[in-house]
């Protein structure tokens, strides 16, 4: 799935009315699992150069990308720190380690060959999903659409749910980056 939809769903699931530390800490938990992968490409390409085709082509797919993918990415750990939350933890590291969760559960079934290794330190396994959300070689076209109707639902709840004008806006903007790629690229 695409990181805005594990933010919405992150939100819609984890997050409260008229709770900022709990919304924040849902969002960045949402968010967590991808945050290497963001921070891993814009190094390559802003500060070392490398094109983006090199970026998603070779460096994405090296053993040292992957490591670091495998350790954001592991049901493992993810899993000990939702169960630590709910014995231990605060209602904000319950919302950031579920949002976390659950993005793993979202990112299981969608991802081919760009799919990483969950299990990590268990294992280096890794589910090569027959479906893609973004692949049309693995259905990603059918994905994209139940994606965007994922994520119309999800701003239809979380509308509803934030009335103030600064988290409609930001709703808004999150729901947009995935729907208007989506319509630009099946127009082109």
């Amino acid at each position: 799935m695409n990181t805005p939809t594990h933010l919405l769903i992150g939100l819609a699931t984890c997050g409260k009315a008229h709770a900022p530390r709990v919304n924040l800490a849902a969002g960045l938990g949402a968010l967590a699992p991808d945050i290497s992968l963001y921070l891993l490409t814009i190094h390559a390409i802003w500060w070392q150069g490398i094109t983006p085709q090199v970026v998603f082509d070779e460096y994405y797919f090296s053993e040292t990308w992957q490591s670091v993918f495998q350790v954001d990415n592991s049901f493992i750990l993810w899993g000990l720190l939702l169960g630590f939350a709910f014995w231990r933890g605060p209602v904000w590291l319950r919302a950031f380690s579920g949002a976390g969760v659950l993005h793993l559960c979202f990112d299981f079934p969608f991802h081919n060959d760009d799919a990483r290794a969950q299990f990590w330190p268990f294992s280096d396994w890794v589910f090569h999903s027959p479906l893609s959300y973004w692949d049309v070689d693995h259905h990603g076209g059918v994905v994209a659409l139940v994606e965007i109707a994922l994520v119309i639902a999800l701003m239809v709840i979380l509308w509803r749910r934030h009335k103030g004008a600064g988290a409609r806006v930001t709703l808004c903007l999150t729901g947009a980056s995935v729907i208007l790629p989506a319509l630009i690229f099946s127009a082109l």
